[in-house]
Parts: structure tokens; sequence; C-alpha cells
């Protein structure tokens, strides 16, 4: 059975930092590309950063770019999102997904709250 399980989401200040996790189990990690995603409400979903295979790739939402990285360590199978310059824009459910192929496993969520 397949988990993916985000955490770290809480209520920031503006400016502040935060660092996702997002644990994994059921699947072959090291072969997947892994996803943030995030919705706001009455927003689309955004894909904010993905990581390939061994860590080759990553990439970035314009609105992410600089501030955000991500990182995966395969042999805890665990997949971090670091943000930093927290904005308000940034508030929002975070989602991990695993992709593989036409395989695509999604997380809960895990709430991101910017605030004074």
């Amino acid at each position: 059975q397949v988990h993916i399980v985000e955490s770290g989401g809480t209520l920031v200040q503006p400016g502040g930092s935060l660092i996702l996790s997002c644990t994994t189990s059921g699947i072959a990690f090291t072969f997947y590309t892994m996803n943030w995603y995030r919705q706001a409400p009455g927003k689309e979903r955004e894909l904010v950063a993905n990581i390939t295979v061994h860590g080759g790739t990553t990439n970035f939402a314009d609105s992410a770019k600089g501030r955000f990285t991500i990182s995966r360590d395969d042999r805890k199978r665990v997949v971090y999102l670091q943000m930093n310059s927290l904005k308000p824009e940034d508030a929002a459910v975070y989602y991990c997904t695993a992709r593989l192929g036409g395989n695509s496993y999604w997380g809960q969520g895990t709430q991101v709250t910017v605030s004074s």
C-alpha cells in the first residue's frame, strides 16, 4: 500500500522560513520524480517544484525561484521543500506527489499559513 504523508505546515510570519517534509512508503522511491504542488482557496493547483530521480534535475515555478529549494533523501524515502522569504501569497495547502510514467500518488496535504 502506498503512503504519501506531508508534514511541517504551520503558521509562519512573512519573511520567515519553513521546511516541509514528505515521507513515502510502498513505492520504489528512487525511481520516482517527486513534486510539490500547492493550492490556495479559489486558485488553481500549482506545481511549485519537482526533483527527478537521484536529484538529477530540479524545477521551480517562477514564484518559487530563488526562495525555495527541493531535495530528496533516497535512503530515507523523503523529499523536502525548504521555503525562505515566505510571502502571504505562499499560503496554501501543499501537496506532495510521486510520479513515475502514468502512475501518480498524492498525499493529503499540509497547510501553510503566512500571516503576521
